[in-house]
């Protein structure tokens, strides 16, 4: 089969599926995953198909929305550096927010053991990281929990954050951008995530640069709400700069 014969196949199977993964195509096609890879990425170029960890989705999909432990896998290194610089910014003896999302679950597992401070997180793998240090007064908020985030989501969440005056949150995204602004997949997330940024005095977002540029079908906010937005090197001195003209910090860990 020729590659454009078989990006045809590749296409098809993403529009049916919803999604595609290299290890599979591979087997399919009895070709190598590198070129697959190649396949995905000519695809991607044309705009037909659109590239995430392990494979693609169809172009368009705003609301696609990886498992916890793929998004996990993606930026590792980079989020590590975002989560240290992180540390920076928690008060002294204060309360904070920690928001559901790979990069604040990063964040809590940085925290040191002699701690002390007030956390409430809505968010399973955050608090399950900062269970066992004796410093931190830790507030788990409830609600339906999601599968695909293990967050808490809906009324009984939205209900305790109107009740808390924290010093800071950390926020995480899954896209963020000038014109588009903060979005996420999932309505029910963007509603928990819009009553944090209500619920703190101090706004830092946490996200690496893949996510700048990215636009999902939720949105939460406008990086006007960030005081602070910690990222990595991947973004570009000159987006960095346009994301401080309308008023926002930007630190490139």
């Amino acid at each position: 089969m020729y590659a454009p014969e078989r990006q045809q196949e590749i296409l098809r199977l993403a529009q049916e599926s919803g999604r595609v993964d290299v290890l599979s195509l591979a087997e399919e096609f009895q070709v190598t995953a590198e070129t697959v890879r190649r396949d995905l990425k000519a695809l991607d170029r044309a705009g037909l198909l659109r590239r995430v960890h392990g494979g693609a989705i169809p172009a368009g999909r705003l609301d696609f929305e990886p498992d916890l432990a793929e998004r996990d896998a993606v930026a590792a290194d980079e989020k590590d550096r975002i989560a240290h610089a992180a540390l920076a910014e928690l008060p002294a003896d204060g309360n904070v927010i920690i928001d559901a999302g790979t990069t604040t679950a990063r964040l809590a597992a940085t925290v040191p053991v002699d701690a002390a401070l007030t956390v409430v997180t809505h968010a399973l793998p955050v608090a399950a990281r900062l269970a066992d240090h004796p410093g931190i007064a830790l507030h788990l908020v409830g609600g339906r929990v999601r599968h695909r985030t293990r967050a808490a989501v809906d009324a009984w969440a939205l209900g305790a954050y109107a009740e808390i005056s924290a010093d800071v949150v950390f926020l995480a995204t899954n896209g963020f951008a000038p014109d588009s602004g903060l979005t996420t997949p999932d309505l029910a997330e963007a509603a928990v995530k819009r009553a944090v940024v209500k619920a703190a005095r101090r706004v830092v977002l946490l996200a690496d640069s893949g996510k700048f540029g990215q636009r999902h079908f939720a949105r939460f906010g406008d990086l006007t709400d960030v005081d602070l937005l910690i990222t990595d090197t991947g973004l570009s001195p000159d987006d960095a700069r346009s994301i401080e003209s309308r008023g926002t910090e930007v630190v490139r860990a």
